[in-house]
């Protein structure tokens, strides 16, 4: 045997994995098909500008919350410089709404009451479901191995019980009429894929729990940084990682993973594999003897949709945030009121772009743009299928006609933007696919609806394989921090077996 473990692919879930395991004494092998490690934890250089590909904000640092425990104990948190966003976000529905929510509950409470007076009573009770079921959502989750512990603690909560898989919209509805409380109220649905009226209450409330409860933070050096503190993390420990290294399979002898066979023809062996690529991926093309695959787990894979994934606008702008009007890090954005435009929007490039994620890295700089600019990005929800039915000689086009549609929408937050555009890099569901090898480029892994909740689907927590673990956010719900934290806690239980 090689090693104890190997890693296949370096995204955030094997990073947390590699990075747990070497540290908890096995001798463990990360592999990556990519230059640089990371997934899209990373950057890119256009000119003057370093571009953050994917990170808006980060929950879970604040206090001694499930990810900054994770990150304490992989010796991760000193090595990067964290900084607290001085509000929760910004929402701007242009000549409906225009309000900065901020990360306490009772101020919030302020906020709304102030957009549809009279509701005050609504709000505070609203908020305090949010709140209980967010908190049991985030605890149940990555506790897994406490399962009854939950189911007792939920059995205190008839709010939750009566709430948690009905949809956002529905519970809205019941406690609102004013549709532009109810849009400011699901400013979040973007962080997981879902609009109101298909993410379950349950999966809203744990957005909103996590960032109002631990407070959103940005990295200096973006996500980058992150995935590279990791990587250092793990080698100190004596971990090895291969860059540019191909994993063609892996092996699987009697049933259960023995390792790898690299692109190569070199094979690699390993008491456990643990694998970060797509469970698509892994239980249908990586393993050499799809056989070993249990039937009920091919049936779960079936009966799922690929998520949505986004198209991205990177700008480099000659001007600082002050100047462009920025105060808050995160705005979001919508065209109008009505959430039905937004979903055509995402599986159609035939409307204009309806719907907007806008993050200023510089309102607290984090050290992407040089002295005076500023690197914001539009990043819109969209669906592969537009893009992937278009003709190669129709796909410069229709992302140029995109990007232009975004900055047309932009231009009602931000008059003027186009004069002081220096850098600007477009990237589709196509883009996110090729680099990131996830199928339809999907940035949340499953279309992760009412019907996708992690209550229906265990088989994403097992293992399903003998020798063969999956840590990829087609396992978890969507996000850095429930991949991070899902990931490490999943192999620290592993560690704690084998004592």
């Amino acid at each position: 045997m090689d090693y104890d473990v190997i890693v296949v692919g370096s995204g955030l879930g094997g990073l947390a994995a590699a990075t747990t395991l070497q540290r908890g004494g096995m001798r463990t092998l990360l592999v990556e098909r990519h230059s640089v490690p990371g997934g899209a934890a990373t950057s890119f250089v256009r000119g003057r500008f370093e571009f953050e590909v994917s990170l808006h904000q980060l929950g879970g640092m604040g206090g001694h919350e499930p990810l900054k425990a994770v990150l304490d104990d992989l010796d991760v948190t000193r090595r990067l410089e964290w900084l607290e966003d001085g509000d929760l976000c910004r929402t701007v529905v242009p000549g409906e709404v225009d309000v900065v929510l901020p990360h306490d509950w009772k101020a919030m409470a302020d906020v709304l009451d102030g957009i549809a007076p009279g509701n005050r009573r609504a709000i505070e009770r609203f908020l305090r479901i949010v709140r209980e079921t967010g908190l049991w959502q985030l605890t149940a989750r990555v506790s897994l191995d406490r399962m009854e512990e939950q189911l007792q603690w939920l059995r205190t909560l008839p709010d939750v019980r009566r709430h948690a898989l009905r949809t956002f919209r529905e519970v809205l509805d019941e406690f609102f009429t004013d549709e532009r409380l109810k849009i400011v109220l699901s400013s979040y649905w973007s962080y997981n894929g879902q609009l109101p009226h298909r993410i379950a209450f349950v999966d809203m409330a744990r957005l909103l729990a996590l960032y109002v409860e631990t407070k959103p933070y940005q990295v200096v050096g973006g996500s980058q940084a992150l995935s590279s503190a990791l990587v250092e993390s793990f080698e100190e420990a004596g971990g090895e990682l291969w860059l540019n290294t191909v994993v063609d399979r892996i092996v699987t002898r009697d049933g259960a993973a023995v390792g790898v066979r690299l692109g190569d023809g070199e094979t690699v062996g390993a008491g456990l594999v643990v694998s970060n690529a797509p469970s698509p991926t892994t239980y249908t093309r990586l393993l050499d003897d799809p056989d070993v695959v249990p039937a009920r787990t091919l049936r779960d894979l079936r009966s799922r949709r690929l998520g949505s994934s986004a198209t991205c606008l990177f700008l480099g702008l000659d001007a600082s945030p002050g100047e462009l009007g920025f105060t808050a890090s995160t705005t979001f954005l919508s065209a109008g009121l009505d959430e039905r435009a937004i979903l055509r929007g995402a599986h159609s490039l035939e409307e204009p772009c309806p719907f907007m994620i806008v993050t200023c890295y510089d309102v607290r700089p984090t050290g992407f743009s040089p002295r005076g600019g500023s690197q914001v990005v539009l990043s819109s929800i969209q669906y592969s299928e537009p893009w992937e039915s278009l003709a190669p000689e129709e796909y410069a086009r229709a992302k140029d006609a995109y990007a232009r549609s975004q900055l047309d929408l932009v231009e009602s937050l931000v008059p003027g933007i186009r004069d002081v555009i220096e850098e600007a890099e477009c990237a589709t569901p196509l883009t996110f696919k090729r680099y990131t090898d996830q199928p339809g480029g999907a940035i949340y892994g499953f279309d992760q609806d009412i019907t996708d909740s992690w209550l229906f689907h265990d088989e994403d927590l097992r293992q399903n394989v003998p020798g063969l673990l999956l840590t990829s956010n087609w396992t978890t719900a969507g996000g850095y921090n429930s991949n991070l934290v899902t990931a490490a806690r999943r192999c620290r239980r592993l560690l704690e077996a084998g004592q």
